[in-house]
């Protein structure tokens, strides 16, 4: 049954259950991978974070307002986005970003962003938003995927990294074979993305307002420094003394290798802290520390975020017709 169908009493019911439903789950799964994660047990983490003189109120500080700057320029960012199809407040683009977290926290790679940010739109913006959505987690990526790129080659010209070149080469066909199928799918309308053909979002893409497209991609880049050098930061923290340059190698790189992975978004931090275990053992770093703070950065820049979206999730309202909201 439709949603739509049922009456306003019924509708409200269900979509409270949905909400609850939502923010109980999020949480569950937050407490799950805390204290239950065969990587890292959480009385190692607590006891190493309690151990280390470094971890100040001072330090503490410095990096939530880190965290804070990074939502804050994802926030302009969205906002950006929208107010090209439909002008909104910052008070707006903060209730959908955070509430979107919360509501994808559990989805595989963040997919339930996309429906969770359209449903605070009308039927006739919805499909609009996805693409909006599309496009700014495409900007962030392009950014990663740029700076990992830098990364690697100077990993691999200043490191002793073992590539198997035999199947990078097949992982590089396996790419290549995947967009001209794409392309190929384009040409003839049938390949979709996020339930649009490609050859639609590239048309949408054209037609966005440069100043929005460059404003998104310098705002991207603005939070990849941020929480790039959040990570170096509790580098530091925890006594591994590395130059900034040489650990922005290792770092573009662990994002790079983690992004392209997919997952369920509430393991990111497992395989974060699996790449990053790999790459900074390379450079002489301990596997404990780096397990560390690859789950702080998680619970800095993903856990805070969405139990503050968990509010809004709460007090999320369907949109009314009789309004462009």
């Amino acid at each position: 049954m439709l949603l739509g169908t049922l009456s306003y009493k019924t509708k409200q019911f269900f979509v409270v259950l949905i909400k609850l439903s939502i923010v109980v789950g999020a949480f569950y799964f937050i407490y799950k991978k805390l204290t239950d994660n065969e990587y890292l047990d959480f009385n190692d983490f607590t006891r190493f974070l309690s151990e280390n003189k470094s971890f100040s109120t001072k330090n503490i500080a410095f990096l939530i307002i880190l965290s804070i700057f990074n939502w804050f320029f994802e926030i302009v960012k969205w906002k950006t986005l929208v107010d090209s199809i439909k002008n909104i407040t910052f008070k707006n683009a903060l209730e959908q970003t955070l509430g979107s977290l919360t509501a994808s926290l559990i989805t595989p790679n963040r997919i339930g962003e996309y429906g969770a940010k359209a449903a605070y739109y009308t039927k006739a913006f919805r499909n609009r938003i996805a693409l909006l959505n599309l496009v700014g987690n495409m900007m962030q990526m392009t950014v990663t995927v740029l700076f990992g790129i830098a990364g690697l080659i100077f990993f691999k010209l200043n490191y002793n990294l073992d590539i198997n070149y035999l199947k990078v080469s097949r992982f590089l066909f396996i790419i290549l074979l995947v967009i001209v199928l794409t392309l190929f799918g384009a040409k003839h309308k049938t390949f979709k993305i996020k339930g649009n053909t490609l050859q639609k979002i590239i048309h949408f893409i054209i037609y966005l307002p440069k100043t929005v497209l460059v404003k998104g991609f310098l705002l991207s880049v603005i939070r990849y420094a941020i929480f790039s050098f959040q990570f170096y930061f509790l580098l530091t923290i925890f006594g591994v003394n590395v130059h900034y340059s040489n650990a922005m190698i290792v770092i573009t790189s662990m994002y790079l290798l983690a992004s392209i992975i997919p997952s369920i978004f509430i393991f990111d931090v497992v395989i974060k802290g699996s790449v990053a275990v790999y790459l900074f053992s390379i450079v002489g770093v301990n596997e404990l520390t780096i397990l560390c703070i690859v789950t702080l950065m998680w619970l800095l820049n993903f856990v805070i975020p969405s139990v503050f979206g968990s509010y809004y999730v709460l007090n999320f309202n369907l949109p009314k017709n009789t309004t462009n909201t």
